[in-house]
C-alpha cells in the first residue's frame, strides 16, 4: 500500500477501543485512526489517534460537522458503528463522496431493509429463508394463537431497534397485552422514540419464539456490494444484547446461507447476522450492516475486515488469510479500564 494519507474515521465510537486499535494495527502507520462520539468521555476515543465531539445523531447539524471533520483531516474511510446514523448517512454519501471519503454505508434500500425488523421478516421471507413469523398487532398476533400458527412464549420488541432495546418474553395473553403497553410507553422514552414515531401504530412487533442454539454471521461484502466470505460463531454466551463468549466453527449450511444473503442483500462492507439453529432449521433473526459486536471473535481468529477495507479502498486486493478465520477458536470478552482525559 502506498498511499501516505490513509485516515480512518470511527463514529459514534463508544466503547469500541478495540476496533481503533484494529485498524490502528491494520494501517501500520500510513496513516491516523480518528473517532468521534456524543461524550468525549467515551472510552474509545481515549485511545484514538485524534478525538471529536459530535453532536448526537439526531441532532440537525451532526452530518455538517462530521462532513467538515472529515474534509479537515483528510479522512478516507468512514466507519460508521451506530443503527441510527446508518439511514441518514446512507441518504448524503455522496456528500462525503465528492470531498474523497468513502462512507462504509450501504443504499437507503438495504439499510431500511435491515433496521426497519418488519421489512426484515418480509425480505428474508420473499428468498424462502426461515425467520420467525411475525406480525404488526395484538390483534393479529392473537388471530395467529387462535388459529394454532404460533404459541407462547413470544417476542415483543421494537419494529425499529437497536442495542436490544425495549424487548419482552410475554408467556401468556395477559403479558402479551402488559408487554406491549410497555414496551410502547419505554419506547416513546428512548432515543427511538423519534424513528418510532414515524408509525406510532405499527412501531412493535409480535414474534414467534425460536428455540435453538444461537449463532453469530459476519457475512463480508465489498466496496462494490459483491459477496466475499462469511465467518461463523456460536454463541456461548450473552451480555447486555452483545455476545460475550463465542467460537469460531465450521458450517457449510450457515456459511451458504451467508452467500445467499450476501448475494440478494448487497450489502457493503460487514453484515452482522444472527441465526439461531432448532427446530425449523436455520432461521435469521436479525440483520445489522455494520461492524456487530460479534466481530471481534473473528478477528482475534485471524480475520482481518479493518485490513481489507484499506485495501478495497487502495483499490488493491486484501490478503486472503485476512478472510479467513481459525476454526474451534474460543474467546471472550473483558472490561478494562482507561485513563480518560477531557
Amino acid at each position: 500500500m502506498n498511499n501516505k494519507n490513509m485516515n480512518v474515521m470511527l463514529t459514534c465510537a463508544g466503547r469500541r477501543n478495540y476496533l481503533v486499535k484494529f485498524f490502528q494495527a491494520a494501517l501500520e502507520g500510513r496513516g491516523l485512526v480518528f473517532a468521534g462520539d456524543a461524550s468525549l468521555e467515551a472510552p474509545a476515543l481515549q485511545e484514538a489517534d485524534e478525538s471529536f465531539l459530535l453532536p448526537f445523531v439526531n441532532d440537525s447539524d451532526y452530518f455538517d460537522k462530521l462532513l467538515y471533520i472529515c474534509q479537515q483531516k483528510s479522512v478516507k474511510l468512514l466507519i460508521p458503528l451506530n443503527d441510527l446514523e446508518l439511514p441518514y448517512l446512507a441518504k448524503q454519501r455522496h456528500k462525503f463522496l465528492k470531498i474523497g471519503t468513502i462512507p462504509v454505508v450501504s443504499s437507503p434500500e438495504i439499510i431500511n431493509i435491515c433496521f426497519d425488523k418488519w421489512a426484515t421478516f418480509q425480505f428474508l421471507a420473499s428468498l424462502g429463508i426461515s425467520t420467525p413469523k411475525t406480525y404488526l398487532s395484538i390483534r393479529e398476533a392473537q388471530a395467529a394463537i387462535q388459529r394454532g400458527e404460533i404459541g407462547f412464549p413470544l417476542v415483543v420488541k421494537p419494529r425499529w431497534g437497536s442495542a436490544s432495546i425495549g424487548i419482552e418474553y410475554p408467556e401468556d395473553d395477559e403479558e402479551l397485552v402488559l408487554a406491549y403497553q410497555f414496551v410502547k410507553k419505554s419506547l416513546m422514552k428512548s432515543f427511538l422514540s423519534q424513528v418510532s414515531a414515524s408509525d406510532i401504530d405499527r412501531c412493535i412487533l409480535i414474534q414467534e419464539r425460536l428455540i435453538g442454539q444461537e449463532y453469530g454471521l459476519d457475512i463480508i461484502n465489498n466496496l462494490e456490494n459483491s459477496y466475499i466470505t462469511t465467518f461463523v460463531k456460536r454463541k456461548l454466551t450473552m451480555r447486555a444484547g452483545e455476545t460475550d463468549r463465542a467460537v469460531t466453527v465450521e458450517n457449510p449450511e450457515l456459511q451458504k446461507l451467508g452467500e445467499t444473503i450476501g448475494q440478494k442483500l448487497g450489502h457493503i462492507g460487514n453484515l452482522d447476522c444472527d441465526v439461531i439453529v432448532g427446530k425449523k432449521g436455520n432461521s435469521v433473526l436479525e440483520m445489522n450492516p455494520r461492524f456487530g459486536g460479534g466481530y471481534p471473535f473473528s478477528h482475534i481468529a485471524g480475520a482481518n475486515i479493518p485490513a481489507a477495507l484499506i485495501a478495497w479502498v487502495n483499490g488493491e486486493t486484501p490478503d486472503d488469510e485476512w478472510l479467513k478465520v481459525q476454526i474451534n477458536t474460543m474467546s471472550a470478552k473483558c472490561d478494562r479500564l482507561v485513563t480518560v482525559f477531557t
